[in-house]
């Protein structure tokens, strides 16, 4: 069978890569150039970015060494409209976004699964940590083996037809395990460190944004949720829920941010039980089984967050109503509530908080 990898230049899809071409499979390496990773680009020169010039050699390298094809796709425009325009879109409404989410379902398994049947391959692999499994005539994402580096909470969102055609090569192997496998093999990448922030803004999103949407930045009032001015805020965007740090505010207890009014281009803060909230809200879900679950589940609201014990009720157009059994810290409109199972080992999917 012939199947895409795609090949970031990490240790995870280099070992993905060859475990495929291991057990048969004609592979294709595929680097996606989704960013301007050097100066001359105009982007910024983080060797460890994404797509970054060190990271694509590397990926190279590995295909070549293993006689894998290995080709650079450049979706440099793709990914500025479906990714970075929504990031700084959603900051600009007020909003905290997940823009690793919408990669994973726009590009990784969007962009690049539309390649991979011109290349002909049947399927996508990638080197994240999950795992796909059937049931039935649905498809539902499992955590992967290694629980600290499982990702399916980044991959919530994908549909029946991405997740059919998902290969996920290193999700039944723990960390240590993909990087002993690595060294094994001779790979140059087995012992490269992660890289864990967005790839395409560089050191600091406040940056980024001001660069990229500085009508967004503009002065207004910091009001306790009594409705009193309790100072001034510089932009929406500097914000989000939860924050306590960069207030500014000086106040006789913590206070935190609980709510962002675009409208009144306002930020609201409050003393921590303000914070606490027992449902949230969500929009466009994904299940993947087809339905909204019923009795009980576990919800994640960050990556490697909480597995908090909750219900949801159903609403109309792709909404639901999660309600928890404890009373949990607020999150930001614009990111993702995960859903699992009781044994928190099946991803039911999600939806976004409103």
């Amino acid at each position: 069978m012939r199947i895409v990898c795609g090949m970031s230049g990490g240790v995870d899809s280099s070992l993905a890569a060859c475990l495929l071409q291991e057990a048969g499979h004609e592979v294709v390496g595929i680097t996606m150039k989704l960013w301007p990773c050097a100066e001359e680009d105009g982007g910024f020169t983080r060797p460890d970015a994404c797509c970054s010039p060190t990271e694509t050699i590397d990926a190279r390298g590995v295909a070549v060494g293993r006689g894998v094809r290995h080709y650079v796709l450049d979706l440099e425009r793709e990914f500025a409209t479906a990714v970075v325009q929504r990031f700084t879109d959603e900051y600009a409404r007020g909003r905290t976004p997940n823009p690793c989410i919408r990669c994973n379902e726009d590009i990784k398994f969007g962009q690049l699964w539309t390649h991979a049947r011109r290349l002909g391959a049947e399927r996508v692999a990638t080197g994240h940590y999950a795992r796909a499994s059937r049931f039935g005539d649905r498809w539902l994402l499992q955590t992967a083996a290694d629980t600290d580096k499982d990702q399916t909470y980044f991959l919530f969102s994908l549909t029946q037809e991405q997740l059919a055609h998902a290969e996920f090569p290193v999700g039944h192997l723990t960390k240590d395990e993909v990087r002993a496998e690595s060294r094994r093999r001779g790979l140059a990448t087995a012992d490269k460190p992660e890289s864990q922030d967005i790839c395409f803004v560089g050191d600091s999103a406040a940056d980024f944004l001001r660069r990229e949407r500085p009508d967004a930045f503009r002065p207004g009032p910091i009001r306790h949720i009594d409705g009193r001015e309790v100072g001034r805020h510089d932009g929406l965007p500097a914000f989000t829920i939860g924050q306590r740090k960069g207030l500014g505010v000086a106040w006789n207890e913590p206070l935190y941010v609980v709510a962002i009014d675009p409208a009144e281009n306002a930020v609201v803060v409050g003393e921590r039980p303000h914070l606490l909230t027992d449902h949230l809200a969500l929009t466009d879900c994904t299940w993947h089984l087809g339905q909204v679950p019923t009795g009980p589940i576990r919800a994640r609201l960050r990556h490697r967050g909480t597995l908090h014990q909750a219900t949801i009720a159903s609403g109309d157009d792709g909404r639901a109503t999660i309600r928890f059994a404890e009373p949990v810290q607020r999150t930001a409109p614009g990111q993702a509530c995960v859903v699992y199972d009781p044994t928190a080992r099946t991803c039911l999917g999600g939806g976004w908080v409103a």
